[in-house]
């Protein structure tokens, strides 16, 4: 099983990176600085240094999964990148891509996006443009029917830490025992790689992850 990972060296990134290398995967980290890469991935990691825009089919169709944990400040960028991702991978049914969006568009218990709560915060206007673009992402990607690609969102609370036991959703947030919609960058990391290995959701489809 082959894995490219872009942006691994960001918290969601490198953690998936280690669980995949630790399990024995062929892993490839996908980044624009590979001396950076090999500080945080140590200094055997298996390295693309490239700019994730000038990917190609190429670059792309060599890993049977590519995850896109890629983060900017930019906001629109999450969109532009899925675009060239989903352009580079049309028709092709051997490489499936995993984008990890937001929480935005995640339900509330009562049925409404978290997005809509995101909005009433009164600082929003400093932040709010990276849940609103991950939000319109997941509404691009379910217009794609030709691409084998799977959207995981994290809670509300996307925290760095070890892997605690999980649970998995569709579209609603999901809480642990304390209450809490919180996953650990641990989790979702083990979690997308048991997907990536023993996969149970369905192509084309967003689901969602959080600690228990």
């Amino acid at each position: 099983m082959k894995i490219g990972i872009i942006g691994a060296t960001g918290n969601a990134g490198s953690a998936i990176y280690k669980v995949a290398q630790q399990r024995g995967l062929d892993v490839t980290a996908i980044v624009r600085n590979a001396a950076k890469a090999r500080e945080v991935l140590g200094a055997d990691a298996n390295v693309i240094e490239k700019n994730a825009f000038a990917l190609t089919a190429g670059d792309l169709t060599k890993f049977d999964y590519v995850v896109n944990a890629f983060a900017t400040p930019t906001a629109y960028q999450h969109i532009d990148l899925a675009a060239k991702l989903v352009r580079e991978l049309r028709e092709n049914k051997t490489t499936k891509i995993i984008f990890i969006i937001g929480a935005s568009s995640l339900l509330k218990p009562d049925g409404t996006k978290l997005l809509d709560s995101l909005l009433q915060d009164e600082n929003a206007a400093n932040w709010i443009a990276t849940p609103i673009e991950q939000a319109k992402e997941l509404t691009f990607l379910k217009l794609i029917d030709n691409v084998e690609w799977l959207a995981v969102s994290p809670q509300a609370n996307f925290v760095p830490g070890p892997a605690a036991e999980y649970q998995l959703g569709v579209d609603h947030l999901l809480f642990n025992a304390a209450g809490h919609s919180i996953v650990s960058t641990g989790t979702m990391a083990e979690a997308l790689v048991d997907q990536i290995e023993n996969p149970t959701v369905p192509v084309r489809t967003r689901f969602t992850v959080g600690d228990k």
